[in-house]
């Protein structure tokens, strides 16, 4: 079992590593982790529709290119479906299971995916209709998925 999170940007607070540091310690006693991190795109303060989409456009190139071959595709979208813990945890399992040994989150930059690239998603999961930033939302995911090991190996975890 593998999971690979492809985000863009990269996590400059020391907070945030640090935290991503801790959930790749505990994750590694389930799976192995992977992060793939392209860079963003500069743009201007009041960008035009046409410049917003030009970024998504471009940074979404850059997730495709990067993206594992042969791996499960989830797209972190504002709207894809929203799951409770024991939901993700059977998706998780489901995948692992059934589909693939090996999933792939991915993690848009401030302005969210492509189309190009949400086309190429196997599925897309929301986590709040709150936006976080993208860095962030590594620290969220990675929690989750932890919580989701965590339930799907009945063990003990708080709520």
């Amino acid at each position: 079992m593998k999971i690979t999170i492809v985000s863009v940007g990269s996590i400059k607070e020391k907070y945030l590593n640090d935290a991503i540091k801790e959930y790749e310690k505990r994750l590694s006693k389930y799976t192995k982790i992977e992060f793939i991190r392209v860079n963003d795109e500069a743009i201007a303060d009041h960008p035009s529709s046409k410049e917003i989409e030009s970024v998504k456009d471009k940074e979404a190139e850059r997730l495709i290119k990067s993206l594992p071959k042969d791996c499960y595709k989830i797209a972190l979208n504002l709207k894809g479906e929203m799951l409770s813990s024991p939901e993700l945890a059977k998706k998780i399992s489901s995948i692992f299971d059934y589909k693939n040994s090996h999933i792939a989150f991915v993690i848009g930059g401030s302005l969210g995916l492509g189309d190009r690239l949400l086309e190429q998603m196997d599925y897309h999961l929301c986590f709040s209709k709150m936006t976080f930033p993208h860095q962030l939302m590594q620290v969220i995911l990675l929690e989750q998925i932890y919580r989701a090991f965590k339930i799907n190996h009945n063990e003990i975890y708080h709520k």
